[in-house]
C-alpha cells in the first residue's frame, strides 16, 4: 500500500436515518474492504452475546436478551478492522523507513493490516527489525531497571481487559510508580472528579433496564450515532412508548433525530423511521451550564407559582430535605441569573429553556445522558455537576427509570479504573495490595495524561510503556509533543496495528504485537476468557473465536507478565506464569483486592447482561463526606474561555467512519462530508461575514496566549448547521491546535470541544492549488 494523498472533500446532502440501509451497506463495505466478508459475518453473530465476545469499540451496555444482530455499524467496523487477514509484517518494514511512513495518513497506516512480530527500531537504518520475544523482554527490562520509576509512564488504552489492566497496574506499582494515565484522562475524567463530590460514586447510576421504565430522557453533548449506536434500540423503545427525548447539542446529529432499525424487516422494507428527539436545542459549544441553569431557574419559578396556587409542588421537597445539601445556595444562584445572560451564553431562548423545564417537570423518572460534549471543556467538572443539580431537583437519582448516565465511548476504559488504573493514590487500595503481595506501593499521586505531556515536554519523563492506544495522536499539541517524544530514552508500544505513535521513536524503541480480543487465546490450561465493564458498571466475560493472525502474537496478559519478570525481582507472592496460564487466577486476585465489588467473579463471569457492581447512589446511600447528595454552584456560566473579538470556538468531532484515532474511511455520511477530512464546518452567516465561499481554503491559528503559535492549514470550508461563532473539525487532525494547558479545571481533560481559534486565508495552500 502507498500513502493516501490528501484529497478535497465533497459535500452533499445525506437524508437517510441512522441505521437503515445506509448502515447495512456500510457493514458490507467494511467486511469487503478488510477481506473478511464470509468469516466476518459468522463472527458478528457472536458479538455482544452472553457467550460471545464483547465489542472492541464502544462500552454501551449489553442486554441479557440480545437481538439476533447485537452489533452496530461501528461495532462491525471495529470487528472487521481487528480480524482482517491483512498483515504488516517484517517484510513491510524492510521496505519502508519510518521517515517515509510518517507521510502516510492515519487511515493508511492501520489499513495496512495487523502487526505480526515483535520489532525493535534500528536508528541506523530508520527501520523496525524483527527480534525475539525473549530479546525484547530482556532489553526492555534492563532499560527499565536503569530508569527512575518516577520518570516512567505506564499508559493504558481503553481496550485492555480487566485481567491485563490489573496485572499492568500491579507491575507498575511493584516497579515503583503511580504514573498511570489512560484514556479516561482524555474523556470522562471530568465525570470521575465531579460525581464523587456530589453523589459519592465516580460512575453513572443507570442500568439498561431503567430505559424500560423511564418517562423522560435528556441528552447533553453526546452523539449516539457514532459513539454508541446500539443505544438507539432502547431509545427507539422509549420513543414508541411516547417518552419525550430532549436533546441539547451544538450539532443536529442524525442518530438523535431519527432511526430505522436494521433488524426490523418491516421498517427496512417500508423505509419507515422512528423519531428520536422530541425537542432538539442547538446549544452553543460550552453553553451547557447556562442552558441547564435556565431549565433549573424555570423549575424553581414554577415551584413558587405552584405553592402560591395551592397546586402540587414541582420540586421533590421531601427528597431534597432528606437526601441533599446545598439546595438554598443553588436556588439562590439560579434566581440571580438574568434570562438575558442565560440566552447569550447558551444560545437558546428563554422560551426554549422554559419548554424543556415543563417537559422535565411532567416526568416522574428522568434519565440524563451526557458525553464528551460536556466533559471536554474548561468547566467540564462543573457541567457534569449541573446535570446532577437538575436531577436532584426532582429526586431523579436512586429510583427506577431515573439517574445519571455518562456514556463512555471506549470499550473498557471505565473498568480499567475499577481495577487500579489510576494516577490518584487514594483511589487504589494500596494497603490491600501491600497485604496481598508483600511490597510497599508508592503513595504519592502519579501523572495523568496532561501531566505526562508536560513532563515529556520538559524532559522529566524518560520512559513510556503503553498497553495499547495511539497516545501521540490522541493527545493535544502534536507539533510540540512529537519532537519531545524523540528524546525519550525508552518507548515501548503494545499494539495490534501500526499507528502514528509508533513512527516517532525514542532512543530505545520496541513495538510488541498482541492478540486482539476476538482471537482465541490459548494458554497452559486451554482457551482463556477475559472481562470488561460497560458504561452501566456491568461486568461481562468475553471469548475469542478467531485464530490469531500470526503465530508470533502474544496476549496482553502474557506480554505484561513477560515485561514484569524481566524487570522486577522475584516475588513468591506473585506467580506471573500461573496467571498467564489461567486467567481465572487473575480474576480471583481481583476479587481478593475488591471483595465488595467482585464477589463471585469467576462464577458470574458470563451472566447474561453482565453483573452490576454494587453502587451506593443507586440505593440513595451517599458516600460523600457529609453523607448527602450535594447541590453545587458553578463558578461560571460559560464552559469555555471568555469570548474574544474575532475568535471562534472549535469543536473537534469524530466522523461516521471512525473510532477514536482509528479512521476506517474518509466519509462522514451523516454530516454529508465525503472523501476527505481536511475540512472546517462553518455557519453560513459566519462565512458571509468573513467573505468565505464554500470550498475556500483556510488556516486555523489557536488564540491561546502562551506565546506559542499553533496552526493547521489546508482546511476546506464547508457550510454547516452549527451555531454562529462556532466551527467544527475532525479529531485527531485538529489536536495540533489544542494547547496542553487548555483543559478542564479539576480533571485536566483536554478542552477539545471549545478550542479558541482565529481564521486566516491559507495563501500557501491556495498557491499550491
Amino acid at each position: 500500500m502507498t500513502q493516501q494523498r490528501k484529497q478535497k472533500a465533497v459535500q452533499k446532502d445525506y437524508s437517510g436515518p441512522a441505521g437503515g440501509w445506509g448502515s447495512v451497506r456500510a457493514v458490507a463495505s467494511i467486511l469487503t474492504q478488510e477481506e473478511v466478508r464470509i468469516l466476518g459475518s459468522e463472527i458478528l453473530w457472536k458479538q455482544n452475546k452472553p457467550d460471545g465476545f464483547m465489542c472492541v469499540s464502544c462500552s454501551w451496555a449489553k442486554p441479557a436478551e440480545p437481538h439476533p444482530f447485537e452489533f452496530c455499524e461501528n461495532g462491525a467496523k471495529a470487528t472487521a478492522w481487528e480480524i482482517t487477514p491483512k498483515k504488516t509484517d517484517p517484510a513491510f518494514f524492510e521496505a519502508h523507513t519510518l521517515t517515509e511512513l510518517r507521510d502516510w495518513s492515519d487511515h493508511a497506516l492501520e489499513e495496512n493490516g495487523r502487526l505480526t512480530h515483535p520489532l525493535r527500531y534500528d536508528a541506523a537504518r530508520d527501520k523496525y527489525v524483527q527480534v525475539s520475544w525473549d530479546e525484547a523482554y530482556a532489553e526492555i527490562g534492563a532499560e527499565l531497571k536503569k530508569l527512575d520509576p518516577k520518570e516512567v509512564v505506564f499508559y493504558t488504552s481503553g481496550r485492555a481487559s480487566l485481567e491485563a489492566s490489573y496485572m499492568w497496574q500491579l507491575f507498575g506499582r511493584m516497579y515503583g510508580t503511580n504514573n498511570f494515565p489512560d484514556s479516561s484522562n482524555m474523556c470522562h475524567e471530568s465525570t470521575s472528579v465531579a460525581l464523587p463530590q456530589v453523589i459519592g460514586v465516580p460512575v453513572g447510576t443507570v442500568l439498561l433496564e431503567d430505559f424500560e421504565h423511564t418517562d423522560c430522557i435528556f441528552f447533553f453533548g453526546q452523539n449516539t450515532t457514532t459513539n454508541s449506536p446500539r443505544m438507539l434500540h432502547p431509545l427507539q423503545g422509549a420513543s414508541k412508548r411516547g417518552v419525550p427525548i430532549v436533546v441539547f447539542n451544538p450539532i443536529r446529529e442524525r442518530g438523535l433525530e431519527r432511526f430505522t432499525n436494521p433488524q426490523n424487516p418491516v421498517e427496512m422494507a417500508t423505509g419507515s423511521t422512528t423519531r428520536i428527539a422530541t425537542q432538539y436545542y442547538q446549544v452553543k459549544p460550552g453553553g451547557d451550564i447556562a442552558a441547564i441553569a435556565g431549565v433549573c431557574k424555570a423549575l424553581i419559578e414554577m415551584d413558587v407559582v405552584a405553592q402560591q396556587n395551592g397546586r402540587p409542588r414541582v420540586l421533590d421537597v421531601d427528597f431534597i430535605a432528606q437526601h441533599t445539601h446545598g439546595f438554598e445556595d443553588f436556588a439562590a444562584f439560579c434566581r440571580a441569573q438574568s434570562w438575558v445572560d442565560l440566552e447569550a451564553v447558551s444560545g437558546l431562548s428563554e422560551a426554549e429553556m422554559r419548554q424543556a423545564a415543563r417537559t422535565y417537570a411532567k416526568a416522574n423518572a428522568v434519565i440524563a445522558n451526557y458525553g464528551m460534549g460536556m466533559t471536554q471543556h474548561v468547566h467540564g467538572v462543573e457541567a457534569c455537576q449541573m446535570v446532577v443539580n437538575l436531577l436532584l431537583l426532582r429526586g431523579n437519582i436512586g429510583k427506577k427509570g431515573a439517574g445519571i448516565s455518562p456514556v463512555r465511548g471506549h470499550s473498557n476504559v471505565q473498568g480499567q479504573r475499577t481495577v487500579g488504573i489510576s494516577e490518584k493514590a487514594k483511589l487504589v487500595p494500596l494497603d490491600r495490595l501491600k497485604e496481598l503481595y508483600g511490597f510497599e506501593p508508592p503513595r504519592e499521586d502519579g501523572l495523568a495524561t496532561v501531566d505526562a505531556c508536560e513532563a515529556i515536554l520538559d524532559g522529566r519523563v524518560r520512559g513510556f510503556v503503553a498497553l495499547g492506544g495511539n497516545f501521540l495522536r490522541a493527545i493535544p499539541d502534536h507539533s510540540r509533543m512529537e519532537p519531545a517524544w524523540g528524546k525519550l530514552r525508552l518507548s515501548v508500544q503494545v499494539a495490534t496495528k501500526l499507528n502514528r505513535t509508533h513512527l516517532i521513536p525514542g532512543e530505545v524503541t520496541y513495538l510488541l504485537p498482541c492478540r486482539g480480543r476476538i482471537e482465541i487465546d490459548r494458554q497452559a490450561t486451554g482457551p482463556q476468557a477475559v472481562s470488561m465493564e460497560d458504561s452501566t458498571t456491568c461486568i461481562h466475560g468475553s471469548n475469542g473465536f478467531r485464530e490469531p493472525v500470526s503465530a508470533h502474537l502474544r496476549s496482553e496478559p502474557a506480554i505484561v507478565a513477560g515485561l514484569a519478570k524481566a524487570t522486577l525481582a522475584r516475588n513468591p507472592k506473585v506467580d506471573w506464569d500461573a496467571w498467564v496460564g489461567d486467567y481465572s487466577l487473575v480474576r480471583d486476585a481481583i476479587e481478593k483486592t475488591w471483595p465488595d465489588q467482585f464477589e463471585g467473579f469467576n462464577k458470574r463471569l458470563f451472566t447474561p447482561g453482565g453483573f452490576p457492581r454494587p453502587l451506593g447512589a443507586r440505593e440513595r446511600k451517599w458516600t460523600t463526606p457529609n453523607g448527602k447528595a450535594n447541590f453545587t454552584v458553578p463558578k461560571s456560566l460559560e464552559n469555555r474561555l471568555p469570548a474574544e473579538e474575532g475568535v471562534y470556538q472549535l469543536v473537534t468531532l469524530r466522523s461516521d467512519g471512525q473510532f477514536n484515532t482509528t479512521v476506517y474511511g474518509l466519509d462522514d455520511r451523516f454530516r454529508g462530508v465525503f472523501g476527505g477530512r481536511d475540512v472546517v464546518l462553518m455557519n453560513t452567516a459566519d462565512m458571509a461575514r468573513l467573505g468565505l465561499e464554500k470550498g475556500d481554503t483556510i488556516r486555523l491559528v489557536t488564540a491561546y496566549h502562551d506565546g506559542i503559535r499553533r496552526e493547521l492549514g489546508g482546511l476546506q470550508v464547508l457550510p454547516f448547521g452549527i451555531p454562529q461563532g462556532s466551527i467544527a473539525g475532525y479529531y485527531p487532525e485538529c489536536n495540533v491546535l489544542i494547547p496542553v494547558g487548555h483543559h478542564a479545571q479539576g480533571s485536566k481533560v483536554p478542552a477539545a470541544k471549545s478550542v479558541p481559534v482565529r481564521i486566516e486565508k491559507d495563501t500557501a495552500a491556495l498557491a499550491a492549488e
